[in-house]
């Protein structure tokens, strides 16, 4: 059986940031101006007055304090509250293609590996601009790599399931090279009138180059000891969105069109169902928490990272061995394990092992192996 090493990744991060205060006093001023115009119901005690949020609130509910955005100023607009992205022609770079393309340029680069090595292509993220034609065969085109190429969505678990499929494809020997890529726009199914989940999401995109450890020249190198995936249905985070919205007359500016979870469920439910199945995977390879130099989580919650990293090494985890990320980039969805990843590795040595694992929507959850060569 062929081994598969990881040897480069990429990050695109939009220019534009958002903090806490400013998101809040968006919010805020919005919030406002819908108590004004409903004054009178609300004096009649025929509806209930909208809350503020507030910056405490948000660190307090998730550890984040930024989050950068393809748009700011159409999400800071009280009268909009969600990006402005002018739509693109049909011959013009699609916006996913882009994001894909800065990503995977800086993964090849450091991988050592030229496009035209690359014979598999995977887009895997939680929201696709277009069903079709797939963001990955137009990033190929782009890039100019072989073989073939397709999109793939499991939401926040979007990343290490095509890493999964990514790494058996190469196990197998069909093909040789692999680039996965994260492009997530998260600002774009984000309710920034809800004041649970206005300040959860943030943009940016991540890639990752797979190899036959034959054929790696990279001088970072880590090789997938395993990948595991698990799937349970839940309706707990969810979005309705879709393509047979328009047929059913449903309302296509909807809050449930867009992003919609029952948070203290999801912590509820998800943390020991991702615990359990990091620990079950560590087990199958021999290996078990006091094994781990580094746990790359999903960026979703800092609460719930605290209690898997806890669960998974027996301990509180010590400085830098589950890092954060969130606190700047927010949830990025399936890029956020992979942010951590890109960010928080370098100071590992050769032998060291670390878990990628990343949980969301649906319920899923994968859990990737390595160790540094």
């Amino acid at each position: 059986m062929t081994d598969v090493v990881i040897t480069g990744t990429g990050l695109f991060t939009p220019e534009h940031a958002i903090d806490n205060d400013a998101l809040v006093a968006s919010f805020n001023a919005w919030v406002d101006i819908e108590n004004e115009r409903h004054a009178a119901a609300i004096a009649a005690g025929e509806r209930e007055p909208l809350a503020y949020s507030s910056s405490e609130f948000i660190v307090k509910a998730s550890g984040i304090h930024s989050r950068y955005v393809l748009d700011a100023e159409g999400i800071l607009d009280p009268e909009r509250m969600r990006p402005r992205l002018p739509q693109r022609s049909n011959d013009e770079p699609s916006i996913q293609c882009e994001m894909g393309l800065a990503a995977a340029t800086q993964a090849l680069a450091a991988a050592g590996v030229e496009a035209g090595d690359i014979d598999m292509v995977i887009v895997a993220c939680s929201n696709l601009e277009r069903p079709y034609p797939a963001v990955a065969v137009e990033l190929q085109a782009a890039l100019g790599t072989t073989g073939h190429a397709f999109d793939m969505n499991v939401a926040c678990s979007s990343a290490t399931f095509a890493i999964d499929l990514a790494a058996g494809a190469i196990r197998g020997g069909n093909v040789k090279r692999a680039l996965v890529v994260n492009p997530e726009i998260c600002s774009a199914h984000l309710n920034f009138r809800d004041r649970d989940s206005h300040f959860i999401f943030g943009d940016a995109c991540t890639a990752i180059v797979l190899e036959s450890a034959e054929l790696a020249t990279a001088e970072s190198r880590f090789e997938i000891l395993g990948t595991r995936l698990a799937t349970r249905f839940s309706n707990a985070i969810r979005n309705n969105a879709g393509f047979l919205n328009r047929v059913t007359d449903s309302d296509p500016l909807a809050s449930d069109k867009l992003f919609v979870q029952e948070g203290r469920r999801v912590f509820k439910e998800v943390c020991p169902m991702v615990a359990a199945m990091i620990s079950d995977h560590l087990a199958s390879l021999d290996l078990s928490g006091d094994d781990l130099a580094r746990l790359w989580l999903h960026q979703a919650n800092h609460h719930m990272n605290d209690l898997i990293a806890r669960r998974v090494l027996g301990h509180d985890p010590e400085p830098g061995q589950a890092p954060i990320i969130l606190d700047r980039y927010a949830n990025t969805s399936s890029a956020g394990s992979i942010i951590a990843f890109h960010l928080h590795r370098d100071d590992l040595t050769s032998g060291d092992i670390g878990v990628v694992c990343s949980f969301g929507a649906g319920y899923s959850a994968g859990c990737v192996v390595v160790r540094r060569l």
